[in-house]
């Protein structure tokens, strides 16, 4: 197609174009925030920009990840460790219980206290979090223990399942978070079942049996050593949690910044275009408007 307008014409036009599209851009980068807006912004930097993001994606999910876990863990070690504190009363009571000159009234009497622990050892032994039990393992909505102290073995056998869970920090690696109620509590070799020591001694006691008293109290002695090593292990948990979260949290911290460079908007820069771009097409409308306006008639007078 013919263009029936002249070069001088043709070049205004193009030259006003161009102001048109700088101050276009001017603007969507102030009202955006953004520099890339589009991929023709800047097509080289557009795969580092998808990249970080996807990277900032992750990070920022495994944050989340990390302080729900957190929760749990949380959770799951101040009850062991209130759980500590049981059987160590049960080994005082049960030490109480064994001595030769303990009348069988008294032993009744701490038979029944015994009871009662056990009774707090599986409430902690069924604790939720979110609506989940954390020491049922994978069963997590299968409380993993029911008691009933009217039976000779009180305390029903292990409802739960075993615990596959790990969580991933933000180096990519992966680690346990959780141990179930029967490797806490309830030894299925039986060399350190806490519930059945425990109440093997309520038993003896309630009985005035003094050789399975003597029998018994060697496991309740070591007991509370067992016990703290499963607490051990969730304060280990903890430390991991603490600082992989940490470090997901710098390298988010990291990635906004990066990701900023790359598509953040200079304002400044933006409002200055902007004015400069107003200000050379209001020069090139005036200056074009003093041009004399001329046909072929004015040569032909």
């Amino acid at each position: 197609m013919i263009s029936s307008l002249d070069a001088a014409s043709l070049s205004f036009l193009n030259g006003m174009d161009q102001i048109q599209q700088r101050a276009q851009r001017a603007q969507q980068e102030m009202t955006t925030g953004l520099k890339i807006n589009s991929v023709s912004d800047a097509p080289d930097q557009i795969a580092g920009l998808w990249e970080t993001r996807s990277q900032l994606n992750q990070a920022t999910q495994t944050d989340t990840n990390l302080a729900r876990v957190k929760t749990e863990v949380d959770t799951a070690e101040s009850t062991i460790s209130s759980a500590v504190t049981l059987v160590e009363r049960a080994q005082t009571l049960s030490s109480q219980g064994v001595t030769g000159t303990t009348s069988a009234q008294s032993r009744q009497d701490i038979a029944s206290e015994l009871g009662g622990i056990l009774q707090q050892l599986v409430s902690t032994a069924n604790t939720t979090v979110e609506g989940r039990y954390i020491f049922s393992g994978d069963s997590d909505q299968q409380a993993p223990y029911s008691i009933d102290l009217t039976q000779t073995n009180p305390i029903s056998s292990y409802q739960g399942s075993t615990s596959t869970r790990q969580i991933q920090g933000a180096d990519g690696t992966t680690f346990s978070i959780a141990k179930t109620a029967q490797d806490i509590f309830d030894d299925p070799t039986g060399q350190q079942n806490i519930f059945a020591t425990i109440n093997n001694m309520r038993l003896a006691l309630m009985n005035n049996d003094q050789t399975a008293m003597d029998a018994v109290m060697p496991n309740v002695q070591s007991a509370g050593t067992y016990l703290n090593q499963q607490l051990a292990f969730y304060g280990v948990t903890q430390n991991r949690v603490t600082s992989e979260t940490d470090f997901a949290q710098n390298y988010e911290t990291q990635l906004k910044t990066q990701l900023s460079g790359i598509e953040d908007a200079d304002l400044t820069q933006a409002i200055t275009e902007m004015q400069q771009a107003v200000t050379q097409q209001t020069a090139a409308l005036s200056s074009r408007a003093k041009l004399p306006k001329t046909s072929l008639f004015d040569y032909l007078g």
